[in-house]
């Protein structure tokens, strides 16, 4: 099953009244169950058998609501916002030299994260040219899809 197909389905699950969704394909089974808003998911919410390893954390991503309304609303600057749901790492490895910090300039494409989904170190790229102006998440802090984590400009 294609990444686009998975999101349409997540997408349909999360505006409907339905609570779950499973299917079966030759490629797979998709499971996808919609989070109780009132409660702490600590486990991820759907998964997929027959992904390959880079495609296995998008599921989990997009299957989470944002949450927009928890995040400051910053109009300055373009806004990096997390991929998926997962553990923050500002830094390779505990100790090392974090990727970016404010006032960092940065180039489209290099790394400025790593976010940890289900065992799998993401490593998170900048998707534009600038200056590092704010930094939302810390070390080891849980994110959800959509959440803001730098701010460019």
């Amino acid at each position: 099953m294609d990444l686009r197909k998975l999101k349409t389905l997540i997408d349909l699950v999360s505006e409907s009244n339905i609570s779950e969704l499973e299917i079966t394909e030759a490629d797979g089974k998709v499971r996808i169950v919609k989070a109780d808003p009132h409660a702490v998911a600590a486990a991820p919410v759907a998964y997929h058998q027959a992904a390959p390893l880079a495609a296995a954390p998008a599921p989990v991503a997009a299957a989470t609501t944002p949450v927009a309304e928890a995040a400051p609303v910053v109009a300055a600057g373009h806004t990096v916002k997390s991929p998926m749901v997962g553990t923050f790492y500002g830094a390779a490895s505990p100790g090392a030299k974090p990727f970016v910090s404010v006032g960092s300039t940065i180039k489209e494409g290099e790394p400025i994260c790593i976010i940890e989904a289900m065992k799998i170190m993401n490593e998170i790229e900048a998707d534009k040219s600038g200056t590092v102006t704010k930094v939302f998440c810390e070390n080891g802090q849980a994110v959800e899809f959509g959440q803001p984590l730098f701010i460019i400009e």
